[in-house]
């Protein structure tokens, strides 16, 4: 092995977002723009002030397209900058929960890992013509800080030298073990060993969930699940954990095979793309009920890197700003929650429904209101622990766009969720004598107590960024205009863009989303997502809250549908974007 010095240029585009830098798959291919990254990325850590030679880097990834290519390279850049010991998932699997538990796990210093390169573009399609991502998680697991984006984006603006080991063998990734590399002339010598990416993850839930209580509930005749895991990373995981733990059967798990491309499909756990589970659980593609035979009790489906997560009943959508909220009302069924005291906090993002907002002022719990990115989270949950401020956990989160978590990792996790769902549903179902209490039940007993938030998010894939951008800032603009305006029913009370001071850090997050808020509580909110691999999406939120003497079992559509023309004509969307219906509702 020789540490090579490549010569290199900037290449434009690659300042990360709220989860790294995505582009098309044959992007990151060509010439050294992987490479580039990579270097920006550990030049950025190292001036942080982390020390890449005692400690550990994990690398890992969803199986998307080109990660087992990345892998390798990334192995190689790092030992030539002097990192001594590199984590490689199994298969390069490892989801973005796993990476975030493998981090935080306790163990000897020199094992003590500083960060991760995450190989994954999340929800977005993979393959030779999609897209492919990358992202750096830190030493609390959690998603770079923008102190740390911004250092990167800037180096990636200056770099000139990628330094790289030739000579490097290839790391079987397939077998568990060491490999140890080491210069000629003895100046560098690293151990590159493959771990288990998906024991430390499930042997962490092991100790938040009652895995008793939720056994029972799969051993009762009149339940059963059906997990979709979309081709994505969570299959392993999910056999892992409910078919040799738990005893399902494997027929219940479907799509659990990962595959680089996630079969063909978009690996998005949401009503429109995962069409196996809502066909299975009985629901179409607005989350309304389909007659037929019998479907499982349960449905959960997962997305590429294993972070999202969707839940169904029988015939039965549960909205994720529901789901949040609930799982809020009822956190003291986990007994991660319930043996540290109860939750403390709970946030969402500014575009989740404030469902949430209501289990909170009940339950008088601490609530926050962020921008959507889980870093912002994780800074909450951090803030006894690395800020020396206020100790909200055991804390709940949560985002409308199909993530939940809580501060046992420093990422969303989908099967945290669904694992948090069944404890809930086996709560209510102690009893096997007794009909069984289901997902639906619960729900409607939640509206019942907190009232329903009518929410639906239109998604505008793939659209002209630079007409998307004008489209905001003419909102922007006219945001004072706007306010106080009467529409139809409606009064616009506020209409803004959406900034956020953190309370920990004190760091100011500007330009978050434009919100049009109505005088009886309503909500249309407007956003530019950093997540597409190619062109902008344009998420649109729309939101009704009816209190429980009110309406609770209406069509969402009915209910909003009001809001919608309103929040088009705002915008001049149609004439911005050229569409005259959304990609995806959600």
């Amino acid at each position: 092995m020789a540490v090579t010095h490549l010569k290199t240029k900037p290449i434009a585009g690659q300042k990360p977002g709220t989860s790294g830098v995505r582009k098309k798959t044959a992007v990151f291919m060509e010439g050294l723009y992987l490479h580039n990254f990579v270097q920006a990325t550990l030049d950025a850590v190292k001036a942080c002030g982390s020390d890449l030679t005692s400690q550990t880097l994990l690398v890992g990834g969803d199986g998307r397209y080109y990660n087992d290519v990345a892998i390798q390279t990334i192995v190689k850049i790092a030992v030539a900058n002097g990192v001594k010991r590199v984590w490689v998932a199994k298969d390069g699997l490892a989801s973005t929960p796993a990476v975030s538990a493998l981090i935080r796990e306790g163990g000897p210093m020199w094992k003590k890992v500083f960060g991760a390169f995450i190989l994954t573009a999340s929800h977005n399609p993979g393959g030779p013509t999609e897209d492919f991502g990358i992202k750096y998680n830190c030493e609390n697991g959690g998603p770079a800080p923008e102190k740390l984006t911004d250092l990167i984006y800037a180096n990636t603006c200056s770099i000139s030298t990628v330094k790289i080991a030739e000579g490097v063998p290839a790391i079987d990734v397939s077998k568990l073990g060491e490999t140890v590399v080491e210069a000629r002339d003895g100046s560098c010598r690293a151990c590159v060993e493959v771990v288990d990416g998906v024991s430390a993850h499930l042997d962490l839930l092991k100790t938040i969930f009652d895995m008793g209580a939720i056994q029972a509930l799969l051993n009762r005749p009149d339940f059963s699940i059906c997990f979709d895991a979309m081709h994505g990373v969570t299959g392993p995981y999910a056999k892992a954990l409910f078919c040799d733990q738990l005893g399902v059967p494997a027929s219940a798990l479907i799509n659990a095979v990962p595959k680089d491309d996630f079969g063909g499909h978009h690996a998005d756990p949401n009503l429109t793309y995962a069409v196996d589970l809502t066909k299975k659980m009985g629901v179409d593609k607005t989350g309304a009920p389909v007659p037929g035979g019998d479907v499982p009790s349960f449905g959960a489906a997962s997305d590429g890197d294993g972070d999202r997560n969707m839940i169904l009943g029988s015939r039965f959508f549960v909205t994720p700003s529901d789901s949040l909220a609930i799982l809020a009302a009822h956190a003291d069924v986990i007994p991660f929650v319930a043996n540290q005291g109860g939750l403390k906090a709970v946030a969402r993002s500014m575009p989740t429904s404030g469902a949430v907002d209501r289990v909170a002022e009940a339950l008088n719990l601490a609530l926050f209101e962020t921008p959507t990115g889980w870093k912002f989270f994780g800074n909450l949950m951090d803030s006894k622990a690395l800020f020396g401020g206020v100790d909200y956990t055991p804390f709940l989160c949560g985002e409308e766009s199909f993530g939940t978590g809580s501060d046992h990792v420093r990422e969303k996790d989908g099967l945290w969720a669904v694992l948090a769902w069944l404890s809930v549903l086996a709560s209510y179902n102690s009893d096997a004598s007794a009909p069984l209490v289901t997902v639906e039940t619960i729900v409607k007993k939640h509206w019942a107590t907190y009232g329903r938030n009518y929410y639906c998010r239109y998604d505008y894939e793939g659209v002209d960024k630079a007409e998307a951008t004008k489209m905001m800032a003419k909102m922007t603009a006219d945001a004072a205009a706007n306010t106080g305006k009467v529409c139809g029913a409606y009064t616009i009370a506020t209409a803004d863009v959406f900034a956020y001071e953190d309370p920990v850090d004190g760091s100011v997050s500007k330009n978050q989303g434009v919100r049009f808020l109505m005088a009886d509580g309503s909500r249309v909110i407007f956003r530019l997502s950093g997540t597409a691999g190619s062109g902008a999406t344009v998420r649109l939120y729309i939101e009704k809250y009816v209190p429980p003497s009110g309406s609770l079992h209406d069509v969402v559509s009915n209910v909003v549908g009001d809001l919608v023309a309103i929040a088009l004509d705002l915008s001049d969307l149609a004439k911005f974007t050229g569409r005259e219906s959304p990609t995806v509702i959600t």
